[in-house]
């Protein structure tokens, strides 16, 4: 077989070929030209960024028979050599399948022998977060001290699940994920010198499913030429990756958007009918919803896209869509994804989160066009109360000139109003007590921000009142005006509902103007001091006589009484 994957034949054999890790390369070139690098590396980073590459072209610069170079010549002995494999100094070993006690003291006892072919013995273990921690405990002391003439260079995709006291003896090289753009332009130049021929949107829709890996990216332009007829297409692409086209997406986050479920439904069947991967489709179109909501915030930052291209439909979706909208979208996409991974029927759970997205738009907006229509109708309610009690007040002035002698009358309140019920507050309050208040005072912010999230009209009508008085069953709470006590009986079920899930019981909610609770209070007080006087009173009057008789001669000075 004389045929070679793209990722192999394009390995990268010097530093410049290491695309998107110039933060590294530069570093270590500069080290290897001073001779001042290290006798221990750490490399990590996603998979496919080119760590086991770098590891390979840093071995082969060092020992380059032209050193200190920037770049290996790739043409001398040692470095076909090292390049080949035939070189026995530079050793790579598995750590998945190396990681074992037993073959790291192998390495600990060969270390001290002087390489045979080159200048530098290098080692180099991947997936070293694969080795035991007996392992890792046999290779401290060599990595700590090793010979002049022997590297390490330690390669892993999970840095954390390595001892620090390995990390704190390397040099550490974070490699990061390859952008989009690099990808392409480094597929670009591959197949202009295969001769394979690419459209610019299948290169795109290649890069964007390797998620930043080189080696995945090459992997799947190896499929895509493999499927493909004369040209790779996008079709050829996504129907290889299973992703979904941007197209599509930004077809069903409008359907969504504007509530039409039946074409969203439709989209996804025929999403699923195509073969696509239900997960995958979960996936690209979270990410499509992130590119959304980052490009509604910073249009400048269009790097920190990473699943959607910049064209027309994209730019004028991002224009009109709402960004509570996507936040919520993302959050039931994402309860999707959960659930999708334990069901055998991944399309129902799909299905049910297009429902719910789109019918949690539906009723943002069915509320906030009840809510409008609920107060523009109080608001006429309440103009036409105050012409009436205009045209009431005129006539009360004029019967007081013509009838001076006449008593005023009190003002009555018109069939609209809130009606007081004072006897009821009075009754709580003979009932009330500090810590029944203080109960549903503490837990009242945190009532006002789930009844926000449950009803926003609700939460409207209620926002600026306090809870005033509270008994075992009732809670008296003040109000800023009287149209506010009339508009939260409109709620009143909703809101006791919610008060007694927040509280642990039931509570009857009893509205009052904030004016007239100061005026009942004021009046509660004022009777409460007067029968503590009265009972001071009768008290007094039931003193002894004889005491009474002793105080009248001694005076209340010289008076001291003994049981």
């Amino acid at each position: 077989m004389s045929y070679q994957a793209l990722y192999r034949v394009w390995r990268p054999k010097s530093f410049s070929d290491v695309v998107g890790q110039t933060h590294i390369t530069r570093t270590l070139q500069n080290a290897i030209v001073q001779q001042k690098f290290s006798h221990a590396y750490l490399f990590s980073g996603p998979r496919g960024t080119g760590k086991t590459s770098a590891a390979k072209i840093f071995a082969k610069t060092v020992n380059c028979e032209h050193a200190p170079v920037k770049e290996p010549c790739n043409e001398c002995a040692a470095c076909l050599g090292i390049q080949d494999g035939s070189i026995s100094d530079v050793i790579e070993i598995d750590a998945a399948s190396n990681n074992g006690v037993e073959q790291i003291r192998d390495i600990r006892d060969k270390v001290k022998y002087a390489p045979s072919a080159v200048a530098y013995k290098v080692y180099i273990i991947d997936e070293v977060h694969m080795l035991s921690m007996g392992a890792f405990n046999a290779l401290l002391k060599t990595l700590e001290e090793p010979p002049k003439h022997v590297i390490f260079i330690l390669a892993t995709t999970e840095p954390h699940k390595i001892p620090l006291t390995i990390i704190s003896r390397c040099q550490r090289f974070d490699f990061k994920r390859i952008t989009p753009s690099s990808i392409v332009e480094r597929m670009q130049t591959i197949i202009e010198a295969e001769g394979i021929k690419a459209t610019q949107e299948a290169l795109e829709a290649v890069a964007l499913s390797a998620e930043g890996g080189m080696r995945d990216a090459l992997s799947l332009l190896d499929q895509a030429v493999s499927y493909s007829e004369d040209e790779v297409s996008l079709e050829d692409v996504l129907a290889v990756t299973g992703s979904v086209s941007q197209e599509k997406l930004t077809l069903v986050t409008e359907a969504m958007y504007r509530q039409d479920i039946q074409q969203a439904l439709r989209y996804v069947d025929d999403l699923i009918q195509e073969g696509k991967d239900p997960g995958r489709f979960v996936f690209d179109l979270i990410y499509y919803l992130r590119d959304l909501l980052l490009y509604q915030s910073a249009p400048d930052l269009e790097n920190i896209l990473e699943r959607a291209l910049l064209t027309d439909s994209f730019k004028q979706l991002a224009g009109e869509i709402n960004a509570d909208w996507i936040q919520e979208a993302i959050r039931q996409l994402n309860e999707c994804q959960q659930e999708i991974k334990w069901t055998n029927s991944p399309k129902v759970f799909i299905e049910i989160a297009v429902l719910n997205i789109s019918d949690q738009q539906k009723a943002s907006t069915n509320q906030s066009s009840e809510a409008v229509d609920k107060l523009t109708r109080k608001l006429a309610q309440l103009e036409k109360e105050i012409q009436e009690v205009k045209k009431n007040g005129v006539a009360v002035q004029q019967a007081d000139t013509s009838s001076p002698s006449q008593p005023r009358p009190q003002p009555r309140a018109t069939k609209n109003s809130y009606k007081i019920p004072f006897e009821r507050i009075r009754q709580v309050l003979a009932e009330a007590s500090k810590a029944e208040l203080k109960n549903v005072q503490s837990q009242w912010a945190n009532f006002m921000n789930m009844l926000k999230k449950q009803s926003a009209p609700a939460h409207a009508t209620i926002q600026n009142s306090k809870p005033r008085a509270a008994s075992n069953q009732a809670l008296v709470v003040a109000f800023k005006y009287e149209i506010h006590c009339s508009l939260a009986l409109d709620h009143k079920q909703a809101i006791e509902s919610l008060l007694a899930e927040v509280i642990g019981k039931s509570l009857t909610v009893i509205p009052i103007p904030e004016a007239n609770w100061q005026e009942l209070r004021e009046e509660y007080v004022s009777k409460q001091k007067q029968q503590e006087t009265e009972e001071q009173g009768e008290a007094s009057q039931e003193e002894d006589p004889l005491v009474a008789e002793a105080r009248k001669l001694a005076g209340d000075d010289l008076l001291e009484i003994h049981d």
